[in-house]
């Protein structure tokens, strides 16, 4: 909806992918009643820049949606954790649980890294195969057919299909509690997911990692109790748990699973496990693979996308500490040009000022020892800045008005050729930006 809004309002490509974030972030707020963690979802897959033109309309659709979404459905989270009104059922945190915090995250990070690698290895059979798209998502959905009706002669129930938050209501109800129909689901669930999408039909992955956690986490914490029947183990909590390291190893958004683990159970307790779990689930997930869900198939279509943000210092910096010095004034008539086959890279370099008809044509880079003989095409257009000038503005000034390159003069001086100190070339910036990175 954003994007398409957007769109048809012709605004700018950072505005669009804006409201991109913004539906999205929206979308999961309304849905899972998880605002905090639906902000921080944007935060750390949707938006490339994080300012407050980005932020405050995110903030305010995910405020609005969550909002709207609770007088619709009610304030109560997403899914009722038995927990809260049943003691007996959680597992105190403590240091002894502390192994058991880590082997479910590595659990849920092993899982997060199948649930890529095997999305992506359907859809490659899929490509494959010798049918157009109807004909191959027809062989997918009978596929899923054929499962839902296993499942059902398994189970009782369809379970893996549509989203499956009634499986997960059940798990977190302590209604779900044998090992092997839990280790099923889980299964038969990621099987179905990735025919689904691999098919070509429309779906997601955010509530598939609900339920792969889920039942992951439940089959887990049903395994320790059917070996330590007397020690107080529950599904529910390792549930709950695991839907937190699913979704943030195949999604690798850390910060967001966290917080709606705690948005959706208001159990601070919990929430401490997760963080544990989520960072073993996610650092588990980027050891066997650096992409994540969301990622792959954009990389392998040769697609970068980057997954840190970066404080860019350079953009505070001011003109004069990235300029290169200007020495000389010439007259374009006087200047020797040389072949752009030839350009010298051995020899002493300045810039010089080039002027015709007592205007500022632009900047050439020179022989220092000879500063009539050309180095470099000359860079032309040029606009000016003052040597207080942030870089930040000199870039944007530049990309506005198409200059190759900007004079650097002092506050108060006016444009004139004599007045140059400097130029900041787009070879200067990237050296810049690069320096700032490499450090």
């Amino acid at each position: 909806m954003g994007s398409v809004l957007g769109q048809a309002a012709g605004l700018r490509n950072w505005q669009v992918i804006t409201l991109v974030a913004a539906g999205a972030g929206a979308g999961i707020a309304a849905t899972f009643n998880t605002p905090l963690g639906a902000v921080l979802f944007t935060i750390e897959l949707m938006l490339p820049e994080i300012s407050p033109r980005t932020l405050l309309p995110v903030v305010l659709a995910t405020g609005t949606a969550t909002y709207v979404g609770r007088l619709a459905f009610g304030i109560e989270p997403a899914f009722i954790v038995a927990s809260h009104t049943r003691p007996d059922l959680i597992v105190p945190l403590s240091v002894d649980m502390l192994p058991l915090y880590i082997a479910i995250g590595i659990l849920c990070g092993l899982a997060s890294a199948a649930f890529v690698w095997v999305l992506h290895w359907i859809e490659d059979i899929f490509d494959a195969l010798p049918f157009n798209a109807y004909v191959s998502n027809m062989i997918g959905m009978f596929g899923l057919g054929v499962l839902a009706y296993a499942t059902f002669a398994m189970t009782g129930d369809y379970q893996t299909t549509g989203v499956g938050y009634s499986t997960i209501q059940a798990i977190l109800n302590g209604q779900m509690t044998t090992v092997w129909v839990l280790a099923l689901l889980f299964a038969a669930k990621l099987l179905a997911t990735t025919v689904s999408l691999g098919a070509g039909a429309s779906g997601g992955v955010f509530s598939p990692s609900l339920f792969l956690g889920a039942t992951l986490g439940g089959a887990f914490g049903a395994l320790l109790n059917a070996i330590w029947p007397y020690l107080g183990f529950s599904p529910v909590p390792f549930a709950v748990i695991g839907m937190a390291g699913v979704v943030g190893g195949a999604t690798g958004a850390a910060m967001t699973a966290i917080m709606m683990l705690f948005e959706m159970t208001g159990d601070y307790g919990m929430a401490l496990a997760g963080i544990i779990s989520v960072a073993c689930a996610v650092g588990t997930r980027r050891a066997l693979m650096y992409e994540n869900i969301y990622t792959m198939k954009l990389a392998r279509r040769g697609h970068y996308i980057p997954k840190e943000f970066h404080s860019h210092m350079y953009l505070i910096r001011h003109a004069r500490d990235v300029m290169s010095p200007v020495g000389h004034v010439i007259e374009r008539a006087d200047l020797v040009p040389v072949a752009a086959s030839v350009f010298p890279t051995d020899k002493p370099r300045d810039y010089a000022v080039v002027v015709e008809n007592h205007h500022i044509h632009g900047v050439v880079a020179v022989d220092s020892n000879n500063p009539t003989h050309a180095l470099s095409p000359i860079l032309s257009p040029v606009g000016f800045s003052r040597d207080d000038t942030f870089l930040q503005q000199v870039m944007a000034h530049m990309a506005r008005r198409g200059h190759a390159a900007t004079l650097v003069i002092h506050e108060g001086r006016v444009p004139r050729a004599e007045n140059i100190i400097g130029v900041v070339t787009r070879d200067d910036i990237a050296g810049t930006v690069l320096s700032d990175f490499s450090h």
